[in-house]
């Protein structure tokens, strides 16, 4: 093709846009006869947008040059600002920093003070927006009057997202959604170049998230994936919308989908700071389905690229019986979270592995605290949670009738939530204050509804727990399999050792290898692998 033709092809498909061809014709065309300014830049936004930062990071730094050859400094401190922004959104702070500087000594020494100063306000906006969210305000708000004053959409939308989050993070949460939802009119009304409707979709999810907002969290995030889905070629956004999306569907009990998202999103982020989130997910599904090893290794993987592996790890000591280990990080979890929101989010597994650590006073204060940061917040999943943390408080103080009040609210507001896995376990602790309150019928019903659905979701840990609180409840399976060897039997199916079920049921090796001579006996098969087969034959698995 000839290059003029590659060149009008890459422009034509650029404002459609077609990202991967875009991105593939213009740099055809750069490569035969190289680019002019203006295309230098759509190459350089294309190959963001496609995933190929170090083309992108070269077609800014040669518009840079290019600006500066031409006595453009206004316009060769844009390009510097936008390879500084790629380059901090990777971590790479010192070069970010550098090109940052050398934009704004640019536009001092034009005495310049058009929007261009709003965009280079964003990143020093980001910066502080963990310790210091009140001056994230602070310069997201001047950025956004910079966008106001100059007319530009990009900047104004994206800036009031970013005060919105600051706001909730300063616990005005209502004033806060309200400038996300301002932010989101305009990016659903088409009037948001890419580069930006991408970056506030992800600040608009990441908010809702942490108000613990599931309904609007869903909305936003199906409504990231359809305009990723209309974009050909669109990269950058895909992986931490999978992310989301593998939150979302484990809280829903569709944890096939969710396991298959969370392996897509550590495929898409690989590289990127980004996938330590992906692999706190599929960390957190290994540990519900009791596969502690891959937990183990997931965790390790999330932390090493910046995510706080806590307190799901946290969470996996106290699964793995290792209670004292447990408490003291989650103890130490609890203490670093100076900012409320964020705290909610491990006051209940500090409730629960202070339960179990019988530390009785101090899961009564996290949970006295969680209620009221619930009533401050007033998210339905947030009610849902301490409602179930101050019944389970209750219960291990002595008070079932008090609890079992609490956790039938807590039961149906996580049925509303349509959260399967947080009803189950309610259900079991309504089991348990039944039984307390001398009702051993419906305790039983309670715990076969918790058994039911935790077999559903492969949630061994849990199904194992329930089995010994009524080890001798419901009819013997085929063969004669009682519920245990059931359990046993499924796991071994699925191809575990017998380490590995040791650890998801929470018994010994020789316990476990008792359990597997006497379900070969009863099939009367002399291999696992048959065993296995017996098992998917008659749906145990």
């Amino acid at each position: 093709m000839p290059v003029a033709d590659a060149l009008d092809r890459g422009r034509e498909l650029f404002g459609r846009p077609t990202w991967g061809d875009a991105f593939a014709e213009l740099s055809a065309a750069d490569r035969e006869t190289g680019l002019e300014l203006e295309d230098l830049e759509r190459l350089a936004v294309a190959a963001y947008l496609v995933g190929a930062d170090a083309d992108s990071d070269d077609a800014w730094l040669r518009a840079h040059q290019e600006s500066l050859r031409r006595g453009d400094a206004v316009r060769a401190a844009r390009c510097a600002g936008w390879l500084a922004q790629g380059l901090l959104l990777r971590g790479e702070m010192a070069q970010g920093g550098g090109w940052l500087a050398r934009a704004q000594r640019l536009l001092d020494e034009a005495h310049h003070d058009g929007v261009e100063r709003g965009y280079l306000l964003v990143p020093i906006a980001l910066q502080s927006f963990e310790q210091d969210p009140a001056a994230t305000h602070a310069t997201f708000e001047r950025a956004a009057a910079i966008g106001v004053r100059s007319g530009d959409v990009d900047l104004t939308a994206y800036c009031r997202a970013g005060q919105g989050r600051a706001l909730i993070r300063m616990g005005d949460t209502a004033d806060g959604v309200a400038l996300l939802d301002e932010a989101m009119v305009a990016v659903t009304a088409g009037e948001v170049s890419p580069i930006f409707a991408g970056f506030v979709y992800c600040a608009v999810i990441e908010a809702c998230q942490e108000i613990f907002d599931l309904r609007r969290a869903g909305e936003w995030t199906a409504a990231l994936t359809r305009w990723c889905d209309s974009q050909p070629g669109l990269v950058p956004y895909r992986g931490q919308c999978l992310v989301y999306r593998a939150e979302i569907m484990r809280i829903h009990g569709a944890w096939v989908e969710a396991a298959n998202e969370a392996q897509r999103a550590c495929e898409r982020l690989s590289g990127q700071a980004a996938v330590g989130m992906a692999f706190y997910q599929q960390a957190e599904l290994y540990r519900l389905r009791g596969e502690f090893a891959k937990a183990e290794d997931a965790y390790r993987q999330a932390g090493q690229w910046g995510r706080e592996p806590q307190p799901g790890l946290a969470m996996l000591r106290l699964a793995q019986g290792q209670i004292e280990a447990a408490a003291v990080a989650i103890r130490r979890v609890v203490d670093e979270a100076n900012v409320r929101v964020a705290k909610a989010k491990v006051l209940a597994p500090f409730v629960e592995i202070m339960l179990v650590a019988h530390d009785l006073a101090a899961a009564a204060a996290a949970g006295d605290e969680l209620a009221q940061i619930a009533n401050d917040v007033g998210a339905p999943l947030l009610h849902a949670t301490s409602d179930h943390t101050t019944g389970a408080v209750l219960l291990g103080q002595g008070d079932a009738s008090a609890a079992l009040v609490v956790l039938r609210r807590a039961c149906a507001a996580w049925r509303e939530l349509d959260a399967p896995y947080e009803a189950a376990r309610v259900s079991v602790l309504i089991g348990l204050a039944c039984r307390q309150l001398g009702d051993p019928q419906t305790a039983a019903m309670e715990l076969d509804v918790a058994r039911s659905i935790f077999r559903q979701l492969g949630a061994a840990p849990d199904l194992a727990r329930v089995e010994a609180l009524s080890p001798t409840a419901g009819p013997k399976g085929p063969m004669g399999l009682t519920g245990r060897e059931i359990e046993v039997l499924g796991l071994v199916a699925r191809g575990r050792t017998n380490r590995e079920i040791a650890a998801a049921l929470v018994i010994s090796e020789h316990t476990v290898a008792r359990h597997v001579q006497n379900i070969l006996a009863k099939l009367g098969v002399s291999s696992r692998t048959a065993a296995g087969a017996f098992a998917f034959e008659h749906d145990l698995v």
